[in-house]
């Protein structure tokens, strides 16, 4: 337990919530903000491209004991189902029985609020902050940004509030502010697949369905009432891009010639095409994220990534993990908390954008290739012969705890030998041979 203070949370998503939670326990009193109606008294419509929770995520939530009450709401995907035009490919996640968890986004964002509720956190929705004063962590609250605004004094403030957040946003006025943001020119639309007339799963509900089709894809993740939300992931301008579907007739043609096997799983594709809006896909950048011992940046609103490694959520949840372990460590000293927060973890925020950016050409492209297949089976073949020596790069932003700054640097040396034994003679049949294996180890001194 720490000296109990006054903190504001400005940001009541995921990561606002759960910082809450863990605000709480360490004795402080704790005032979540946030512009918006609370999600639990209305429809969550969607913008919304399902979670993928791994062991990141679990660690921070298992912190405070409420990973079990999330459990209950997520279904395990052991494995990518890869719908090529002809056929499905099914590759394993992981070692045996590991799996990351699908969890609606509007569902665990509702359930986590209750919980930040019940570990006595308030929360203050319809609260518009314009502006923070930043050497004295005071809110300013109004209706409009150019009506009249109320003073809200706080001893500390965590600006949790999201890519484009109005903390950093003051922030950014500081000198030696370092700041950028890049968006992608591929954009996402929203799709669904519902459940069966008895509430089952039209497609296999413990795998990650992924339809690559090079500079576009479609993905599908499982929801616990039988349907699949579905992610339509397009360059903005192009031949087959979102500025090419313009009505019911192009859009029916471009699934029938595209995606043949969703036409009967989307009854409503046109229908949701058309409803839903097409969203943008921005990395941001900035340093520093904390000023003095008053405010503080956390989640997307310092470290923003695209969402092709599943890691966004649980990047900012490492981040509470890691900000946790330095309240422990280092007592009342904040100014030391924020300080050592900020260092250790920017280098991990900007490994984790890299490897989602490299992941979209992995799963938008690779994975309909039978050599980067056969290279996926060949290290997971390896792996498993030599856990010491090899641990797969997704297994290593995935399945484990070691920083992202780690995975990068040692993935891209694995990545290094696997384009050596790829060019091997005869490499498709003597994959699992003593030869590769030999190889690999020889690279590897």
């Amino acid at each position: 337990m720490q000296k109990s203070l006054k903190i504001a949370v400005v940001g009541s998503g995921l990561v606002g919530s759960l910082l809450a939670i863990y605000l709480k326990k360490a004795g402080h009193t704790v005032h979540v903000f946030d512009r918006s109606p609370d999600i639990r008294k209305i429809e969550f419509s969607g913008r919304s491209i399902n979670l993928a929770m791994s062991h990141r995520g679990w660690k921070a939530l298992d912190g405070v004991g409420i990973g079990d009450a999330v459990r209950a709401i997520a279904i395990p995907m052991e494995k990518r189902a890869i719908h090529l035009v002809d056929k499905i490919n099914f590759q394993n996640y992981g070692q045996e029985g590991e799996s990351i968890y699908s969890i609606s986004r509007g569902t665990l964002n509702r359930k986590m609020i209750d919980l930040a509720e019940e570990a006595g956190a308030e929360f203050f929705f319809e609260h518009k902050v314009w502006d923070v004063t930043l050497a004295d962590a005071t809110l300013h609250i109004g209706e409009e940004e150019r009506g009249e605004w109320k003073a809200y004094k706080y001893d500390m403030v965590f600006g949790a509030d999201g890519a484009f957040s109005r903390v950093r946003h003051r922030m950014q006025r500081q000198s030696m502010f370092n700041y950028s943001q890049e968006f992608l020119n591929s954009g996402y639309k929203e799709l669904n697949i519902p459940a069966n007339a008895d509430g089952t799963h039209k497609l296999d509900k413990n795998s990650f369905h992924i339809w690559p089709r090079g500079e576009y894809m479609l993905i599908a993740l499982p929801n616990l009432d039988g349907s699949f939300t579905c992610t339509l992931f397009m360059p903005f301008e192009g031949e087959n891009s979102f500025a090419s579907l313009t009505d019911r007739k192009s859009v029916e043609a471009f699934f029938e010639k595209n995606l043949p096997d969703t036409i009967d799983v989307i009854p409503k594709l046109t229908e949701d095409f058309f409803k839903n809006p097409t969203s943008t896909l921005v990395t941001m950048k900035c340093f520093p994220w904390t000023y003095e011992d008053k405010v503080a940046l956390i989640g997307d609103a310092c470290h923003a990534i695209v969402p092709f490694y599943g890691q966004g959520m649980n990047a900012g949840f490492e981040d509470i993990t890691v900000l946790y372990e330095l309240m422990g460590k280092l007592g009342d000293d904040w100014k030391a908390i924020f300080s050592e927060y900020e260092t250790s973890r920017k280098p991990n925020a900007d490994a984790i954008a890299e490897l989602s950016y490299r992941n979209f050409m992995e799963m938008s492209s690779k994975t309909a290739d039978e050599k980067f297949l056969l290279q996926k089976k060949i290290e997971k073949r390896f792996a498993e012969k030599h856990p010491k020596k090899w641990l797969p790069l997704y297994d290593r932003v995935t399945f484990s705890h070691r920083p992202y700054s780690e995975a990068l640097a040692i993935g891209n040396h694995q990545n290094a030998i696997m384009e050596e034994v790829m060019k091997m003679p005869n490499i498709e049949t003597i994959w699992d041979s003593p030869e590769v294996e030999h190889k690999i180890l020889e690279l590897l001194k």
